[in-house]
């Protein structure tokens, strides 16, 4: 006859409060007498039990079935029950012992508890008191469990909070280039799917691009990448890594672009004008949408499911306070466990440090663009200043020279041929030589004026097909006795064919006899000239190099100034006449001082002028 314990009745926890569904108590004992019975009374109380008659058995059954409790008889027939005890606590920690003993003995009462066991029964003992005993242990398991898991979510809390925390100091740190966004992305999805984070099976992340009209496929991470997402989770409490250490670890491993959840994602694209989207409603509604077996509160798009394959599954937007960025999208592929709210809120806390990182990068990359903008405007007013600076010096100095090419020619004009008169009729050396020195200055004076004349006149421009190496031939011909006179070898490197620009030949004659003037000016004392003509990418390009004494930086930069000159004789015009009429050509002209001594001249015309018949 079954005899109840006092207080029992007070006990409020059912067996399915205190065993999940599949656990199981085990009764191990080799008197069926005593088996069985108990087995029946606890049954009574909805446990599910199971029986064992030695320690072989027993072993057996934590191979098959989910065993919670075992009730175990302290004198087997194969092990004894001492020696079994600290098996089981071993190998398979979380199962809650109790003894039980024929004999009531305080020693081996106290060296089952040191062994592990949770309780200890004497023979004979109430049906009451073992269900008393086995509620307690039971309830204790089941609190031990839940504080455990208490435990563990407090833990993956606090690495959740640590990501969040050192991806705030990140954006707040630096800049965000697109590499850095990406990295910090890449970051945000293995905390969603990483064991220690939210545990998706996988994340995707899309975002408006072209200016906001579409919504496009961007990042992702997928089930072949947990087992990696926990190695770096677990080196970033272990090693205690910095953020930037485990960017780099996870660029280096799974996301780099070839996954095949990567390579899925940015297949997607939906333009906003489909606004009945799903993707394209949670972004622009600013709401998280769950979808379970295909359905939500709004319709889902089939293709989306077809291209996720997976019917159930969440969708979080990703915005700012100024506009939409884009959406995460989350599931349980491969567990194919349930989405919570809980879950739904976790990553919401995760998508708006996605939002966070997206909208400072975009501000960054729409602050270098406006600062690239004002620089090149400033650039050009900086441009247009020199312009017209340099246009209202020239049309002073035009000005200037027209009036004294007009006041001066005439009278400088009379000087020369009055001179030039007596010269022919006096016969006195002393005289002939100052009236001599009169002709020769005043030659020189009508020289200068016509540089004069040259410069602030608008030129008349006649361009016709010619062919170029005449015109350098043409100008060493009528320098020859300068070359001779002044020792200088002529080298010219001009390979055919001979190319035919559209040019004007009197203006590009006068320009290559100034260059080959101011090469033999460079070298009173003998040298060489080496003219060279190339086409190079589009440029027909004529070098005058000599051997000569060079000019030093300071003074090259000023070289092309009108009247600037280093000359004793000369009006420092020359090399700007140069310079104006390659302008006109639509070409370049620039000089160069030489490694090995000396300058080069170099002028470029555009192959575009090069006439058809000359190629």
């Amino acid at each position: 006859m079954l005899e109840s314990v006092p207080g029992l009745n007070h006990i409020s926890l059912t067996p399915d409060k205190l065993l999940a569904g599949d656990e199981v108590i085990v009764i191990v004992d080799d008197d069926g007498a005593i088996r069985e019975p108990l087995r029946f009374f606890l049954e009574t109380q909805k446990f599910a039990v199971v029986e064992a008659e030695n320690a072989e058995q027993l072993r057996k059954l934590f191979g098959s079935v989910n065993i919670a409790l075992v009730l175990l008889d302290i004198g087997l027939p194969d092990t004894d029950g001492l020696t079994l005890l600290p098996e089981i606590v071993n190998d398979h920690p979380g199962v809650g012992i109790v003894m039980l003993t024929g004999t009531a003995d305080l020693e081996v009462a106290l060296d089952c508890m040191r062994k592990g066991a949770d309780d200890y029964l004497s023979k004979p003992v109430l049906f009451d008191e073992i269900l008393m005993v086995v509620r307690k242990v039971l309830e204790r398991r089941r609190l031990l469990a839940e504080n455990f898991k208490y435990q563990e979510d407090l833990e993956k809390a606090h690495f959740r909070i640590q990501l969040l925390h050192q991806l705030s100091l990140k954006m707040n740190s630096v800049y965000l280039s697109t590499v850095e966004l990406d990295e910090i992305l890449q970051a945000i999805l293995v905390g969603i799917t990483a064991d220690e984070g939210l545990r998706f099976n996988r994340a995707f992340l899309a975002i408006f691009e072209d200016e906001d009209s579409v919504l496009q496929g961007k990042l992702a991470i997928g089930s072949e990448c947990r087992e990696e997402a926990g190695r770096i989770w677990a080196e970033l409490r272990d090693k205690k890594l910095d953020f930037l250490e485990i960017v780099q670890n996870i660029k280096k491993s799974c996301l780099n672009g070839d996954t095949k959840v990567t390579r899925l994602i940015k297949s997607l694209w939906v333009p906003v004008m489909d606004s009945e989207h799903i993707l394209i409603k949670s972004a622009l509604e600013r709401r998280s949408i769950l979808v379970k077996n295909g359905q939500a509160a709004v319709p889902v798009a089939g293709e989306l499911i077809d291209l996720l394959g997976e019917d159930t599954f969440v969708v979080v937007p990703l915005f700012s306070p100024s506009r939409s960025l884009g959406v995460i999208i989350a599931d349980h592929f491969v567990t194919r466990e349930p989405i919570t709210k809980d879950h739904v809120r976790s990553l919401e806390i995760f998508a708006n440090q996605a939002s966070l990182a997206i909208e400072h990068s975009r501000l960054y990359m729409e602050m270098e663009d406006k600062i690239g903008d004002l620089e090149g405007v400033t650039h050009e007013l900086e441009k247009n200043k020199d312009l017209l600076v340099e246009s209202a010096s020239y049309s002073a100095l035009g000005q200037m020279s027209a009036q004294l090419v007009h006041v001066l020619r005439n009278p400088i004009t009379s000087i020369g041929g009055a001179a030039r008169i007596l010269a022919k009729k006096i016969h006195d050396e002393k005289s002939l030589e100052f009236v001599n020195m009169i002709v020769n200055e005043t030659t020189r004076l009508e020289s200068t004026l016509k540089d004069l004349f040259d410069f602030v006149r608008q030129m008349k421009v006649d361009k016709k097909c010619e062919p170029l190496y005449p015109l350098i031939k043409k100008t060493l011909l009528i320098l020859q006795p300068a070359l001779v006179r002044n020792s200088i070898q002529v080298d010219l490197d001009i390979p055919d064919p001979d190319p035919a620009l559209e040019l004007d030949e009197q203006l590009v004659r006068k320009m290559m006899i100034h260059l080959t003037k101011n090469a033999i000016d460079a070298m009173p004392s003998g040298g060489n000239l080496t003219i060279t003509v190339r086409r190079k990418n589009g440029w027909v390009i004529v070098s005058f190099a000599d051997t000569g004494v060079g000019i030093a930086e300071a003074i090259k930069k000023r070289a092309t100034d009108p009247f600037f000159t280093t000359k004793t004789y000369g009006t420092g015009l020359g090399l700007t006449l140069v310079e104006k009429i390659v302008a006109i050509h639509g070409g370049s002209f620039s000089l160069n001082r030489k490694a090995d001594g000396g300058m080069e001249a170099r002028v470029s015309l555009p192959e575009k002028m090069v006439c058809s018949f000359g190629i």
